[in-house]
């Protein structure tokens, strides 16, 4: 009985301790001026809540505290916007009192000048770049022409396999694809190896900033300098052969006729800039594309139409070209319907550099301003049936300038390799629908957030079309 009594004692003093810790964390944060909302533990916030509920999260709050609430998420207090006009807002004013406020470990991971670090004059330098390496001349003359090459060949033959991994696949096709971009001279050692790091310095990015040996950040930040090693070997190579490159890291070296001359670490940074912003998106776009097609058979037989019939105008072993990929008009509303519904970017996050007024509520220099995009996608009031993958919503020409179509950002931060990487998707959408039909293993679940992923892959059977 006395034992009872001491352990229920015992309970409620780490139940009091517990209520006191959230409510002095949450008084902390009960400046005037501040929109409502909740902060959590001290130090963690609701990060693990996040992380855990995800959309649910976001919902509930939004419940309770409306489109503009607080909360203390990622390892800052955040302020949490989920309203489609404010978003667009704060994304296109950047310059006023709002500059990019990636994770740390992302930011020690990528770079000081990746293009998500950097802002102002270093920013436009930085995108400057970018664009000129996506160019339409670029697309047509060089980038197009590769990508082509490298996936007909990367698509031959998976018909002999008895099941194909698509979610594997994709990962490798997106990487490799880049890679053979940015430096179309490696042998296949050189790409294993750079094949090796980066997919450590993936994880890195996504993780805890903790400096100690076996965590996922220290892998990442080793992976980076491995990198870096591999990239300045390429690059002094190149600069002793004397020989002309047209692949990326050719302009990016070039000093004549440069309008942006880069630093040998700002190059670096740029490549993996290059590297890093399509992986994900492209990956899982081509992966859930084949997904919502397996199981929408009119979109299917939609858009295989489209894609015989710019086959039956070619010779056989004729490339895609650019006014190709232009003309894929249901191809591209489906990439965009496919990246609406499978959300792989959730939001973006910005940071004040003064006390700023925003919509009625004074937020403190220095927090973290989370563009929560991914509910905007889901919203009735702007898509009808916003739970039905619906290709079709997208072949009005508007849809694209609409206010609260932000899947590629918006404002100085709008993706510059846009264009880019929807030429990579429906190249490989081309090959696959063109070459082959498909019927799930089954029995896989696909996750969502916080990435879309399929635990155990993604199994599919594949025959010829």
């Amino acid at each position: 009985m006395g034992i009872m009594m001491m352990m229920f004692g015992l309970l409620m003093i780490i139940v009091c301790i517990c209520s006191a810790l959230l409510r002095w964390n949450q008084m902390r944060y009960s400046k005037k001026g501040l929109p409502p909302g909740t902060m959590g533990w001290p130090i963690f916030g609701e990060t693990t809540e996040f992380l855990k509920q995800g959309p649910n999260f976001m919902k509930n709050q939004r419940l309770r505290y409306g489109s503009f609430f607080k909360s203390h998420i990622l390892g800052c207090p955040t302020i949490v916007s989920m309203d489609a006009e404010l978003n667009r807002y704060i994304l296109m004013n950047e310059s006023k009192g709002l500059v990019s406020g990636y994770p740390q470990s992302m930011l020690d991971i990528l770079g000081t000048s990746n293009i998500a670090a950097v802002h102002g004059p270093s920013h436009r330098l930085m995108r400057g770049s970018l664009i000129s390496l996506t160019s339409p001349a670029m697309m047509k003359e060089h980038l197009l022409p590769k990508i082509d090459a490298f996936m007909r060949s990367y698509l031959s033959g998976w018909d002999e396999c008895e099941t194909v991994d698509i979610q594997e696949k994709t990962k490798h096709m997106t990487f490799l694809s880049s890679l053979l971009q940015i430096a179309e001279t490696l042998k296949k050692p050189e790409v294993e190896e750079y094949k090796t790091e980066f997919f450590k310095l993936v994880e890195g990015t996504l993780s805890v900033p903790i400096d100690l040996p076996g965590t996922q950040y220290r892998c990442g930040i080793q992976a980076r300098n491995n990198i870096d090693r591999l990239l300045t070997k390429l690059m002094q190579e190149r600069r002793e052969s004397g020989e002309t490159y047209t692949d990326m890291l050719g302009y990016l070296m070039k000093k004549e006729d440069n309008r942006y001359l880069l630093t040998d670490k700002e190059i670096r940074d740029q490549v993996l800039t290059i590297l890093y912003s399509g992986y994900e998106t492209v990956s899982v776009t081509s992966m859930m594309a084949l997904k919502y097609l397996h199981d929408h058979p009119k979109a299917l037989e939609e858009l295989r139409r489209e894609h015989l019939a710019i086959r039956d105008r070619k010779r056989p072993d004729e490339p895609l070209n650019l006014d190709d990929i232009k003309s894929m008009k249901f191809t591209r509303a489906v990439i965009f319907e496919t990246s609406r519904l499978a959300t792989v970017v959730n939001g973006v996050l910005r940071k004040t550099t003064h006390d700023l007024e925003l919509n009625g509520y004074l937020i403190p220099k220095g927090w973290r301003i989370y563009v929560y995009t991914r509910e905007i996608n889901y919203d009735s009031s702007l898509y009808e049936d916003p739970m039905i993958f619906n290709p079709w919503r997208w072949m009005e020409n508007k849809m694209e300038s609409m206010s609260y179509f932000l899947l590629f950002g918006g404002g100085a931060r709008h993706c510059p390799g846009k264009e880019l990487g929807i030429s990579e998707v429906s190249s490989f959408i081309h090959y696959f629908v063109t070459r082959y039909k498909w019927e799930e293993k089954g029995g896989e679940k696909l996750v969502v957030f916080p990435r879309v992923s399929a635990p155990k892959g993604y199994h599919l059977r594949v025959s010829p079309y």
